[in-house]
């Protein structure tokens, strides 16, 4: 039996086993904060955000940022270990992605992306207890996209960064790392997989069947073989299909440059990037990480982009060693 066959009839079982309707929360994919009061939460900036944190709240703060757009934080829970490290450690999914709750396109407005930054200011300022409590930022790929944003605008805020494959930091940059990374083969098993699920549920624009949707493609990138060098699927929650869609189009309208005040920020900056990851390497890191004052780049061995996940043994220590330094 094919994986198209058995997915199809894994979901068709799963749809005649339920009284509820098929789209009711919770049924295709899981619940967001607004359904589920029992998911650790805050209310940031206008929205209801999914938020987990480890350590002592007077400790230095190590914020961890996902990547996506559209993502969660489920793959970087390995990073708790630095609570251990005398650092409090946050992690939250992102505006309408994750478990956090879902947000229409319109609330998004004319650049999304400024309103990300705006939501990790907020963030910090909400969970800072002194102007003396340093804060860190470790963000992954587009994840070390956002924070670089915020560093571009608040360099003064942020006494270390650690930054793990960004795409790029500019809207330029960034396409031509997606041409690499993104290739497509139209006839791939994988790709099949991806799509077959508008069979069922073609123009159905429901948020949470576009998430559903959005699951599949999120397999098609870690597929036997992939560019991006993943040994296989990671865990997530759940793919914010509409987040994604409002910060591309935000990029795609009006683009983005995170280079133009770099040069402000001082501290050395740990710019980690994966040996297995054909699209990207020494070389893009060394491109893409020219604009900041000090930098330090780190390879992490038999890893791919999903470097927090698979490659952790070996980004730890690097990682550890670069926090305690700046602590």
């Amino acid at each position: 039996m094919t994986k198209q066959l058995i997915a199809i009839t894994v979901l068709l079982t799963l749809l005649s086993c339920v009284k509820e309707d098929p789209v009711a929360a919770g049924i295709l994919v899981p619940k967001t904060v607004d359904q589920d009061p029992s998911l650790p939460s805050l209310i940031i900036n206008g929205t209801h955000l999914h938020v987990e944190t480890y350590g002592q709240a007077d400790d230095p703060i190590l914020l961890m940022i996902h990547g996506g757009p559209g993502g969660d934080y489920r793959s970087m829970l390995e990073a708790k270990a630095f609570a251990a490290d005398g650092f409090f450690v946050l992690f939250y999914d992102q505006r309408g992605t994750g478990l956090s709750k879902r947000e229409d396109k319109a609330q998004f407005g004319d650049n999304g992306i400024q309103l990300f930054v705006e939501d990790l200011d907020a963030l910090i300022d909400h969970v800072r207890r002194a102007d003396s409590q340093k804060v860190f930022l470790f963000g992954h790929s587009w994840g070390a996209m956002l924070a670089t944003a915020y560093l571009n605008q608040f360099p003064e805020k942020i006494a270390g960064a650690i930054l793990a494959e960004p795409g790029g930091l500019s809207w330029t940059q960034t396409k031509e790392y997606l041409s690499r990374s993104n290739r497509i083969n139209i006839f791939s098993e994988a790709l099949n997989d991806a799509i077959f699920t508008e069979q069922i549920f073609a123009g159905r624009s429901e948020h949470e069947i576009l998430d559903y949707k959005a699951a599949y493609f999120a397999t098609f990138e870690n597929a036997n073989g992939n560019t991006l060098g993943n040994a296989g699927p990671y865990p997530f929650w759940r793919n914010g299909a509409v987040s994604f869609d409002a910060m591309i189009d935000a990029a795609e309208r009006v683009g983005f440059d995170f280079r133009t005040n770099l040069s402000a920020y001082s501290p050395t900056v740990l710019f980690m990037y994966s040996e297995l990851n054909e699209a990207y390497g020494r070389e893009w890191a060394q491109t893409v990480s020219a604009p900041f004052f000090d930098v330090k780049l780190v390879e992490v061995a038999d890893s791919g982009h999903e470097m927090l996940y698979f490659g952790w043994t070996n980004l730890y220590p690097e990682a550890l060693t670069y926090l305690t330094q700046l602590k």
